[in-house]
Formats: structure tokens, C-alpha cells, sequence
């Protein structure tokens, strides 16, 4: 099967990105939000990306304006009628996605794959409340969407092999390089990460070291870019928190317990970057 039109369920940070990438690999694409409040916000952010893309020189304004064309917002559902592929991008909550996926496959027509960006909950759980399990599968970006390389393809049971050939041919023409895992909880990079930032932050809530000495410690001994408490910052420390929480119910290992200090900055809305502070201070004139 040859995917031509790209669906993307949200227009968020990771659905706005994931729509931004397609458009730009010249794919139809269309991007759906709740209402269009939401949509404009979307859509603004994807095209001031490629302002600044043509400003650095890396994107010329022939490109962007194709770009632009090929790109369309909505907060239909019904819009994703001809789409070959439509990838779920909403927030992690599983009843949610539920509802979608079971709206996706009365919408899409019968080729169609549909896909999950779920950085940790059940593929199979959203497979099987459609009529096409074995074209149901998780096709998971990193943040940002647009500068991350990776992207995981996750298979469930009766996830078929064309679905995943299909999936990685996609992945790769965006100029991604995908990794395959199964269906199993936080897939593979969450399943490593997580306990990672988890234990650096039980060391800087016990007192071990202070924070920058902890990300100091990893960056130069282990090599790492960026520190555990600095990346948390930047996925967030209430995704952080949802995803461990979500790992822990469903294995009841300890390594996935939070810890009681990312508890109470998540209750005080320090969320990281995107709230202005979390482990460190983002806030103009910190």
C-alpha cells in the first residue's frame, strides 16, 4: 500500500509536529483539534517553524509555500475520510483514545492504517475496539518532532507484517529512523529512561548532590547530552509522572514508582520548560 494522505488526530505539540513533518515530506495532510481556538494555535506554530526555516536557510519559500498547500486543519473528524494512514496524537488518557480509534475506523476507509503516538499505554487495548486489528499499530515520535530522529514502531499480536512494512517506509521517508518493539509497557526507550529520571530524582530529593552536580555527573561521565533532571524539565514533569504511574499499574515494579518530590511539583504546576519552571528556572530574568 502506498500512503498518500496523512492524518493527524491533535494539533499539539507532538500531533502539530507530526503534521508539520508530513507536509513537509510531501504528504496531503490533515490535522483535527477539538475546536478551532485550539486549531489556529496548530496551525500558528507549524507555520512560524517554517518562517524561521526559511529566515536560517534551511527551507527555501517555494518549499514552504508547497508546504503550506499541502497542509489543512479541521475539528472534523469526518475529514479524515480519505486518509491512508491517520496517526492519534490526544492526550494519554486510554477511553479517550478508545473513542477516537473507534471513530477512526467507522470514518477511514478499509485500507487505512491507524496509528498511535502513545508514548506508553496499551496498542492492542485501542486495536481492539476496531473492526481492523491487524492495522492497528504505535508509531511513536520524540519531541520535538521535527529535529528527533527516532521513532518507534510498536506491533501488538495481530499487528501484521504489512502494517509494519508499510509503517517503517513511512517512518524512513520523513527522514526518520525507526525501531520496532512490542507491545509491552513504556515500549523501548521508556522502559530505559524512565527508572533513569526516576533515580536521579530520588538522589536530588534525598539529597546526594545538588541538581546540577547530578546532570554535571551524567553529561561528562556517562557522555549524555543532557542531564536526567534537565530532560525531565524538557519532556515534562507531569508526562514524566503520567508515564511512570502508567508503567507502574501495569507491572507493579518499584523502579517505576515515583518519587514523592516529582508528586509535589506536579501539584504545584512546575512542569518543566513548558511551564517556566521544574527543576531549574526558565522564567525571563531567572
Amino acid at each position: 500500500m502506498e500512503i498518500k494522505k496523512v492524518g493527524v488526530v491533535g494539533c499539539g505539540i507532538m500531533g502539530g509536529g507530526i503534521a508539520q513533518v508530513c507536509a513537509e515530506a510531501g504528504y496531503q495532510t490533515v490535522t483535527r483539534e477539538i475546536n478551532d481556538e485550539l486549531l489556529q494555535k496548530g496551525l500558528g506554530a507549524i507555520k512560524s517553524n517554517w518562517s524561521k526555516s526559511v529566515a536560517k536557510g534551511r527551507m527555501t519559500k517555494e518549499q514552504e509555500a508547497a508546504a503550506l498547500g499541502r497542509l489543512k486543519g479541521t475539528t472534523r473528524m469526518e475529514d479524515f475520510e480519505g486518509c491512508d494512514l491517520v496517526i492519534e496524537a490526544v492526550i494519554e488518557r486510554m477511553e479517550l483514545k478508545k473513542e477516537v480509534f473507534s471513530q477512526l475506523d467507522r470514518i477511514c476507509p478499509p485500507h487505512a492504517i491507524l496509528a498511535s503516538n502513545t508514548s506508553c499505554l496499551s496498542i492492542i487495548e485501542m486495536a481492539a475496539v476496531t473492526r481492523r486489528p491487524a492495522q492497528v499499530m504505535g508509531i511513536h515520535f520524540f519531541n520535538p518532532v521535527p529535529a528527533m530522529k527516532l521513532v518507534e514502531l510498536v506491533q501488538t499480536i495481530i499487528t501484521s507484517q504489512e502494517t509494519v512494512a508499510v509503517a517503517r517506509k513511512f517512518a524512513e521517508s520523513l527522514g526518520k529512523q525507526p525501531i520496532l518493539a512490542k507491545d509491552s509497557p513504556g515500549f523501548i526507550v521508556n522502559l530505559l529512561l524512565v527508572p533513569f529520571l526516576l533515580d536521579a530524582i530520588r538522589a536530588y530529593q534525598n539529597g546526594l548532590a545538588s541538581r546540577e552536580d547530578i546532570d554535571t555527573g551524567v553529561k561528562l561521565g556517562l557522555n549524555h547530552p543532557m542531564g536526567p533532571l534537565a530532560l525531565t524539565d524538557l519532556v515534562g514533569l507531569d508526562t514524566t509522572l503520567f508515564i511512570a504511574d502508567a508503567m507502574y499499574a501495569e507491572t507493579k515494579d518499584p523502579k517505576y514508582a515515583a518519587p514523592t518530590l516529582l508528586r509535589k511539583m506536579v501539584a504545584a504546576g512546575w512542569m518543566g520548560r513548558k511551564s517556566g519552571r521544574g527543576f531549574y528556572d526558565y522564567q525571563k530574568g531567572a
